[in-house]
């Protein structure tokens, strides 16, 4: 592939990027401490809806340059929230082996419409704040680990969900919904069609979460806040004297498979058909905990083990600092890739040597010569070079061939041809003045 098609595809996913809204699936954020019995945890709903009509039509005419958008937050003092809490509570009863139970909820929603000349886009974010609790089957106490029921993270709520906000109910679970407030008429036509199915599809489903084990996430530990430094150049409270495992999923691995973004495509009927399409994006999940935490199973429930430390031998040594093995194999790979530089550079330079060397006249053969004088000593600066060799047709300077040809003043006479000119001129009067002294001698005899 040549440097001009690379540079035509890097532009084309550059401009794609641009203009193609990104769709995010579920995103969980929660942070564990297992000495507390609560714990805070936050999941994103993202989702984007795209009605086309490259050929234009009714639904073009209708929604071109149309916008739209409602924006809004609402806690447990908003009609409506309590409501939603309480069936997240009745889903995880009566659908998932968790004793975990939601205490306290928190929403922000955000719907716009774009109208736009070929296509119309609905972006759907909904972020709710929970507050766990009954998620520790046992809390950690002193060296006693702590077990932390996890079956709580995939959760799906069907059916609409009407939160009070603004002075009126708002329908923040099912896409449809804006539609009937935003485009009412297009909503009209949707209705009844296939197309209707998907946008009736629940915004609040976490469950590609609960469905990948824990024991696929990837898992990562940070012994900083006991490192021998640590203490030296100072570190938060949250960090100092503890350890730290984060376990994070929604990445294309062996362990989790190819993640790919989550695509429903249908049609509608009006003067013509136009497609419709729901795109979202994998769900993702990242779950820091306090401590060294391992996966494991309980009769059937996923739970992370915590302890307070890691495992002798596990990330610190016995006096706390960090593990020579893998500062020897830090310092192994540095060395490496010094390495790795070094042999390409002299690759390198061996090509641009063999390659890229220098050909024509050696600079050792070249001799400096001025090439501009004036009137009065005067000189400028201005020079070139010209060979070392006695031929001085090889090595006459191109100014000079450029001075002579455009030479343009009288050539004056030599000396001799002048001292010529002027010997005739006295013979010729000499000659006249013999012939004048003969011509006076005669009339003086005739008289």
């Amino acid at each position: 592939m040549n440097k001009t098609a690379i540079l035509t595809i890097s532009l084309l996913a550059i401009i794609l990027s641009i203009t193609i809204t990104p769709a995010f699936g579920a995103q969980m954020d929660v942070r564990i401490d297992p000495t507390k019995t609560t714990t805070t945890a936050e999941i994103k709903y993202q989702r984007t809806v795209f009605i086309e009509y490259e050929n234009g039509g009714q639904v073009a005419d209708m929604m071109r340059g149309q916008t739209w958008s409602k924006v809004f937050s609402a806690d447990a003092s908003s009609p409506g929230v309590n409501e939603l809490r309480d069936r997240i509570n009745y889903y995880l009863k009566t659908e998932t082996d968790s004793n975990a139970a939601v205490t306290d909820l928190q929403i922000r929603y955000d719907a716009t419409l774009t109208g736009r000349d070929l296509n119309t886009s609905v972006d759907y974010k909904l972020v709710i704040d929970y507050t766990i609790t009954n998620h520790m089957v046992r809390q950690q106490s002193g060296n006693s680990p702590g077990i932390v029921d996890m079956d709580w993270r995939g959760i799906i709520i069907p059916g609409d969900v009407q939160i009070f906000a603004k002075g009126m109910n708002n329908e923040v679970n099912l896409p449809m919904s804006v539609f009937y407030e935003a485009a009412p008429e297009l909503a009209q036509l949707i209705r009844g069609s296939d197309a209707e199915n998907i946008l009736n599809q629940p915004i609040i489903d976490s469950s590609g979460i609960g469905n990948q084990p824990l024991g696929n996430w990837h898992f990562l530990f940070d012994p900083t806040g006991i490192n021998a430094d640590a203490a030296q150049f100072g570190m938060s409270d949250e960090l100092a004297g503890k350890v730290w495992s984060s376990y994070t999923m929604g990445e294309s691995s062996l362990r989790e498979g190819r993640q790919v973004e989550r695509i429903q495509e249908s049609n509608f009927m009006a003067d013509t058909n136009y497609p419709i399409r729901s795109i979202q994006s994998s769900d993702a999940g990242n779950v820091f905990i306090s401590g060294f935490a391992t996966v494991d199973v309980i009769d059937g429930n996923e739970v992370f083990g915590v302890t307070p430390r890691a495992p002798e031998g596990y990330a610190t040594t016995s006096t706390g600092e960090f593990p020579m093995m893998i500062i020897y194999g830090m310092a192994g790979m540095a060395a490496f890739g010094g390495a790795a530089i070094f042999i390409i550079s002299e690759r390198r330079r061996k090509y641009e040597k063999t390659h890229n060397t220098q050909t024509g006249i050696d600079p050792s053969q070249l001799r400096a010569s001025s090439t501009s004088t004036g009137s009065g000593g005067y000189k400028t600066n201005r020079g070139e070079a010209e060979l070392i060799d006695s031929d001085y047709a090889k090595t006459r300077s191109v100014y000079e061939q450029g001075q002579i040809e455009q030479k343009t003043e009288t050539v004056q006479p030599e000396p001799e041809q002048e001292s010529t000119q002027d010997d005739e001129r006295e013979k010729l009067k000499e000659e006249l003045r013999k012939t004048l002294e003969e011509l006076k001698k005669e009339l003086k005899k005739q008289k």
